[in-house]
């Protein structure tokens, strides 16, 4: 019997560390969590609602017992005859006349007591009633309470019997509260169960609208687990809805869509930039194993010399570039230096006039004596010279102009030549990193100038704008806030 007993109770144990293991469990998830808050709140709100009804419904229910205890203390007194103190009854009363009648349908206990507290008369189902204090009978006040008595609960009313303003007796009106308790107990019970009911009804339901308004999270969580670096394609592409889940499976699209494009940029940039670092090694390996193959004069070693030089600056410019583009994309420079960019052209100007003159292009400048911005000095001269040098390295006879315009709020600089200019399906991507049009592959660029020169002027709050007829020239205008 003890083991059977001992099994039982580990058991039982079991169980409730399992169930609130379990419940543990459900408590984690938002779903069980809004459903206990909503019963919760519904539980609460419905003990105060009931608490009120019952309440209310037991104050109007005594308050018709009194009522019709005052209209029978009435009808009695006005049955009763006083004289010298001496309490009579009037004839007929309280025999089955209308007045005792009428009291007796109701449920009503009479008793006419006299000054000593001794019964004169009583009529009614409630034969015996609780005596009432001496103190009570002798008082002129009319008092109303609940007792318990052998046939149940009790509301008497005690109206004091006057001659003179004096108390020469009293009347006792009982009514019982067995029905008004009855009534109080039913709706007791139905407030109860309709509250248990509800209160499941609320947690079912805030359960199953969870689960729904939930149900785009669930799927962006399988989404988002579905979602490698390798593949970014995967999209929710849930209605359109103008609530809060809606706006955030949108916002999850777009930023799934920004993250893909740039992976997808980030391998373009590295499969170019191996492309590009591999051409000039290339072609290094490849003079050097053609150097080496047999011996060579002088001016062969001096020639191959020179084009390995020429490699090994078209490589170190490439690794320059690419760490300047890696460098400000994780830290830009302080835009915030005061920069008086007239002074800036001219030096920038100064130090190409030679390249220039060397290819018989004429390179002037025009700027008002003073043209203030703020900015990174050294990348500001970045942009212009990869501009500038673009534009004397592809005009091959003719001029390139440097000319500034102030506004209120902007500086614009515009640098056009007289070169061999840019086909209209190439001026979208110009300012893509690593591109170049057909026409510029055979020159010893790597595609980066004007991918720099564009990423600096966003960077300083302006940007760069494009403007070329083939055979006719090209105008690059730099716009910077003042």
């Amino acid at each position: 019997m003890a083991e059977r007993l001992q099994m039982m109770l580990c058991a039982a144990w079991c169980a409730l560390r399992l169930g609130g293991l379990l419940f543990r469990q459900a408590l984690r998830r938002i779903r069980v969590r809004f459903a206990l808050w909503t019963a919760g709140l519904i539980l609460v709100l419905l003990v105060a609602f009931g608490a009120i009804v019952y309440y209310s419904v037991a104050q109007g229910l005594t308050a018709a017992v009194d009522e019709a205890l005052n209209l029978s203390a009435t009808q009695t007194l006005a049955a009763l005859n006083v004289e010298n103190g001496v309490i009579t009854l009037a004839d007929g009363f309280p025999e089955m006349d209308n007045q005792s009648a009428e009291i007796i349908e109701r449920g009503l206990t009479v008793r006419v007591l006299d000054a000593a507290g001794q019964t004169v008369q009583s009529f009614g189902p409630a034969r015996t009633l609780p005596l009432p204090d001496p103190a009570q009978v002798s008082g002129t006040n009319m008092t109303v309470e609940s007792v318990a008595a052998d046939a149940g609960p009790l509301r008497i009313l005690l109206a004091p019997v006057l001659e003179d303003g004096k108390a020469v007796g009293a009347v006792q009106i009982a009514a019982s509260l067995a029905g008004v308790e009855a009534t109080l107990q039913r709706l007791l019970v139905t407030l109860l169960l309709g509250g248990a009911l509800l209160t499941v009804v609320a947690a079912l339901g805030g359960y199953a609208l969870a689960a729904r308004a939930l149900r785009p999270i669930d799927q962006m969580t399988r989404t988002a687990r579905r979602i490698s670096a390798e593949d970014l394609s995967a999209r929710l592409d849930l209605p359109a809805t103008d609530d809060e889940v809606g706006r955030l499976a949108a916002t999850f699209d777009e930023m799934l869509s920004r993250l893909d494009d740039s992976f997808q940029r980030e391998r373009q940039f590295t499969a170019n930039a191996s492309h590009e670092l591999r051409t000039p090694l290339t072609a290094m390996q490849a003079i050097l194993e053609v150097v080496r193959a047999q011996p060579r004069t002088p001016a062969e070693y001096e020639t191959a010399i020179d084009d390995l030089a020429e490699e090994a600056d078209r490589l170190r410019t490439l690794v320059d570039r690419l760490l300047y583009l890696a460098r400000n994309d994780a830290q830009r420079s302080d835009m915030s230096q005061p920069v008086e960019l007239n002074f800036l052209l001219a030096d920038i100007v100064d130090s190409l006039e030679p390249l220039a003159e060397q290819k018989g292009v004429a390179l002037s400048l025009t700027t008002p004596a003073k043209l203030p911005v703020r900015g990174d000095g050294d990348s500001l001269v970045r942009l212009f010279v990869n501009l500038i040098d673009n534009a004397i390295k592809y005009t091959e006879h003719g001029s390139v102009a440097v000319s500034t315009t102030a506004e209120a709020a902007w500086v614009r600089v515009a640098i056009s030549d007289t070169g061999t200019g840019i086909a209209a399906e190439h001026l979208p991507h110009i300012f893509d990193r690593f591109y170049r049009v057909d026409a510029a592959r055979t020159s010893q660029g790597s595609g980066l100038g004007l991918a720099i020169a564009h990423d600096i002027a966003r960077a300083h709050g302006g940007d760069i704008a494009v403007a070329s007829q083939p055979g006719q020239g090209t105008i690059f205008t730099v716009t910077l806030p003042r």
